[in-house]
């Protein structure tokens, strides 16, 4: 590979004592989706306008205040959408539409006329910077570009002010491909639009610095954008946003950074849909403040409902390793990480903790209508994940040792499919090889007596080996009573090693299950569980599960 063929598209950045390296993110942003613009235009089929209609009702309801809506000289569906918005009073009041228009008179007035009746819209003008475009696409000067973006905004102005009140049109001005502009260029051109559209406290102007392509590590951007903070006439009027492509796939880290270094809004898409590689995943970048503690201001509680929408609209899929909306996101195959995630559910359980805390869970999954499901068991699997499944989905507290011993054989199963089991494969498993085994020893009918010295006496029949039979113990119990009937008939020594017991639902009709585990004269153990609706039956069945498994080994 011939590396040499490539250099740095960026310039350096002038800036000295940074800050943005010390700070934190302490609060939301002003948040912009860009999906029916940006979004849109990156897809294989744009959206209809009833489709557009309905992705936008639902932008409203995850809380954005702020969507970018088309670019109405572009075509007649964009700006049919925007008037039926306008038209059909479908936009909230406290919901700002955004319109996109490049520096060129047709285009300015025909985004202009779109907005005829609108409450509250955004003029988002933009004009190309970058060194590269002004030689190669525009063959202008860096003067003549300036005055490109200085006549598009008087235009803007001139038809805006005569005809909508300062509550009604906000601006907004992009130098585009910023990054790939030199610092004190974009400064310049930007300070000479912001003389025409005069930024005061009741119109504060949005200036939105795009990482148009990402050509540089993240941290780069943040220096660029601190340096625009720094260097841009009248700041405390104005709104830095910014709008980070994926290019070198650090969409959501520019982003982050860029909030670090003084940025006050943030436009991007959900989960990341745009152009070549995508913009910023606005579901990723709210997600990760929600996991500091910090009130996104957008509702994504329905993560699922948010999926749904995405695909039915963008027809794209969302990756399944997406950090928080993908469908292995809350899967762990490592038997290390099931382990530990399954003990820290249990200690947030047992103490009642206000406060999240899991290894290598960011978030609740509950907190986004998703839920931990070590679903999928390979051979990388450890016990934490076989414990979780049988317990959470069917109800069994495997002891340790039984757990460790069934663990290995669901490992030994993925081995020998060359693929990972699903829930039903295990519990499958569990239920053939442990529970109420019915060869060759089969309990058809127990009757219990206790003597007056308080001892306990079983006659059970049972069909062993095709013939039925009843055999008789006693002992101090049940359970002991059975052991030794066995021990007559199978003329076998072993000993009950081990024997727990629990209800399988919280309810009163609820299955007992019982597991027991017996030792045989060379120390060999062997587990045996049971279940059934009375736990006597229960521990019973256990027993003759753990005998079972014993002779059929032998």
């Amino acid at each position: 590979m011939n590396h040499k063929k490539y250099v740095k598209m960026y310039h350096p950045v002038p800036l000295t004592n940074r800050e943005w390296p010390t700070k934190e993110i302490t609060h939301a942003p002003i948040w912009c989706s860009v999906d029916l613009r940006d979004g849109n235009q990156a897809l294989y089929s744009p959206m209809t306008i009833d489709e557009k209609l309905e992705f936008f009702a639902f932008l409203v309801k995850l809380g954005f205040k702020e969507i970018e809506v088309g670019f109405p000289a572009a075509s007649a569906t964009e700006y049919d959408f925007i008037r039926r918005l306008i038209d059909e009073d479908r936009i909230p009041d406290d919901v700002t539409i955004q319109v996109l228009t490049q520096a060129r008179e047709h285009i300015i007035k025909k985004t202009v006329e779109s907005l005829k009746g609108v409450k509250h819209a955004i003029i988002h003008l933009y004009n190309s910077t970058s060194t590269l475009q002004r030689k190669v696409v525009f063959k202008k000067s860096k003067e003549e570009i300036k005055q490109l973006a200085v006549d598009g905004a008087k235009l803007i102005r001139d038809l805006v002010d005569p005809n909508f009140t300062p509550e009604q049109i906000r601006y907004e001005y992009s130098p585009e491909s910023f990054t790939c502009t030199e610092p004190e260029y974009a400064a310049e051109v930007t300070n000479a639009v912001l003389d025409v559209f005069e930024p005061s406290p009741d119109r504060k102007v949005i200036v939105n610095l795009p990482s148009t392509i990402e050509v540089a590590t993240a941290n780069v951007y943040a220096d660029q954008i601190e340096y625009m903070c720094k260097h841009l006439n009248n700041r405390e009027n104005l709104i830095i946003s910014v709008h980070a492509h994926n290019d070198r796939g650090t969409g959501v880290a520019s982003s982050e950074l860029a909030l670090l270094a003084g940025a006050d809004r943030v436009e991007g898409t959900l989960f990341g849909n745009g152009e070549r590689t995508g913009n910023t995943d606005l579901i990723t970048v709210a997600l990760n403040m929600f996991a500091q503690g910090i009130d996104p201001q957008l509702d994504i509680s329905n993560i699922d409902e948010a999926i749904s929408v995405f695909e039915k609209y963008n027809k794209l899929p969302i990756h399944p390793r997406h950090p928080y909306a993908g469908e292995m996101a809350y899967v762990a195959f490592s038997g290390s990480h099931q382990d530990a995630i399954k003990k820290s559910f249990d200690v947030f359980e047992q103490e009642g903790s206000k406060t999240w805390a899991n290894p290598y869970l960011t978030i609740d999954p509950k907190d986004i209508g998703r839920k931990y499901e070590p679903i999928l068991i390979n051979s990388q699997s450890g016990k934490g994940g076989v414990s979780y499944i049988m317990e959470a989905k069917y109800g069994y507290t495997l002891p340790k040792s039984m757990l460790v011993e069934f663990s290995d054989l669901i490992n030994k199963l993925s081995d020998e499919k060359q693929t990972v089991l699903t829930n039903h494969e295990i519990h499958v498993a569990f239920k053939d090889t442990y529970v109420n085994v019915p060869e060759p020893i089969k309990m058809k009918f127990y009757r219990i007596q206790h003597t007056e010295d308080n001892a306990t006496i079983i006659s059970a029949t049972i069909e062993y080996n095709g013939s039925v039979k009843t055999i008789t113990g006693e002992g101090n119990g049940p359970i002991d009573a059975l052991c030794n009937a066995l021990r007559n008939l199978l003329s076998a020594e072993f000993e009950i090693s081990a024997y727990h017991e629990h209800a399988l639902t919280r309810s009163s009709t609820s299955k007992a299950a019982a597991y027991i585990s017996i030792t045989d004269c060379c120390g060999k153990v062997y587990w045996g569980s049971g279940v059934d609706v009375n736990i006597s039956t229960a521990s019973l069945y256990a027993l003759i599960s753990a005998v079972n498994r014993k002779l059929m080994t032998d």
